[in-house]
């Protein structure tokens, strides 16, 4: 494996594990064990690319920048109260299928309450007529 990409692998896990807070661009390159230039060089390619976003602090006096990552931790209460976890209808449930992910109403206001839910037709309940 290349070292850059494990020393990127590694920068991008120092910003994410920062959180809300960021981490001073400084910070990073110390931790990795890098020369500033260096450092520089991945946050500005880290950047370009959208994963992280460089903000120009004030700290101790002099500008520097703060890395935070445009990206977010997925754990397991991302996906807690999902309809689709308790759903009766999951084995039919695919794009393009019977019931689809794209046009559920119960997903589409788990995950924005403020959305309309899209207009599913509704099946008409087939009643069977007696046989005369």
């Amino acid at each position: 494996m290349p070292k850059n990409n494990k020393l990127e692998r590694m920068a991008l896990s120092l910003v994410l594990e920062a959180g809300e807070e960021g981490i001073l661009q400084s910070d990073m390159w110390k931790s990795l064990g890098v020369t500033s230039r260096e450092g520089s060089r991945l946050a500005i390619k880290f950047e370009e690319k959208g994963a992280v976003e460089r903000r120009k602090v004030l700290h101790n006096g002099r500008w520097t920048y703060k890395l935070f990552s445009q990206t977010k931790a997925v754990t397991i209460a991302s996906i807690q109260n999902c309809p689709c976890m308790i759903c009766q209808d999951i084995d039919k449930c695919f794009t393009g299928g019977e019931i689809s992910p794209l046009n559920c109403p119960r997903l589409t206001i788990w995950i924005d309450p403020n959305l309309e839910p899209p207009e599913v037709p509704m099946e008409e309940p087939s009643v069977e007529e007696p046989e005369s």
